[in-house]
């Protein structure tokens, strides 16, 4: 793996969207220093994390000391991309590029949003949420978001041993990050035999199997 200094990740080890940057740097044999934010301590809202990113929210990557952060997952793994071109994560041709994007956007853009720890803690300080609620949230979005992917993936012939041919793309990363939670939800994927099989093989592969969340400093033993 190649080291580049400065190169600095800030993130949780629960984050689906760190999870998702965790792949690619492997996929890349890039090695970053990852910095831990508790997210469940609130170390997200202190004001030297809120100096990185005023969102408040992970990850974040530092490229070089003194340069500004880059935040949100998919514009980090467009940099990486950009950066890093080998192996490539995006296909050669335009139409695969948006398909790939598509499918990624379906997971980032649409479903994660609806589940992150400020979502959570909203609903359950504003909204009268309880945990048996917010889970029941959480379900039905990922039910939805799920169900919407496989049928995308089954009726495409694009749809390879992996989202986009045969070749991991970054709607892999995205799909295998989405798993990585709705696990920790309880979430039980059923009528999904594209989407299963697609991320066994994710998880068969070594960049995948150590981004595991379950590996990562700070999560339960």
């Amino acid at each position: 793996m190649t080291d580049r200094p400065g190169l600095r990740l800030y993130g949780f080890w629960r984050s689906m969207a760190t999870y998702r940057v965790r792949v690619a740097l492997n996929l890349k044999g890039v090695a970053a220093e990852e910095v831990a934010v508790d997210l469940d301590a609130g170390a997200q809202l202190a004001p030297a994390f809120l100096a990185i990113n005023p969102e408040g929210a992970v990850p974040a990557l530092v490229i070089a000391p003194g340069e500004p952060p880059i935040t949100q997952s998919m514009a980090i793994l467009e940099y990486l991309e950009e950066r890093f071109p080998e192996p490539p994560l995006l296909p050669a041709d335009l139409p695969g590029r948006a398909r790939v994007r598509s499918l990624a956007a379906l997971i980032v853009s649409d479903m994660h949003p609806l589940i992150v720890p400020r979502v959570r803690a909203y609903l359950t300080d504003r909204a009268g949420f309880d945990d048996a609620d917010f889970r029941a949230w959480g379900q039905h979005w990922m039910t939805r978001a799920v169900a919407a992917f496989e049928a995308r993936l089954a009726a495409d012939a694009e749809t390879g041993a992996f989202c986009h041919g045969d070749e991991v793309t970054l709607a892999d990363v995205c799909l295998a990050s989405f798993v990585s939670v709705a696990r920790g939800f309880g979430f039980a994927r059923r009528d999904t035999p594209t989407v299963t099989h697609i991320v066994e093989r994710c998880e068969a592969l070594d960049a995948f199997a150590r981004a595991s969340p379950t590996l990562q400093a700070g999560a339960p033993a």
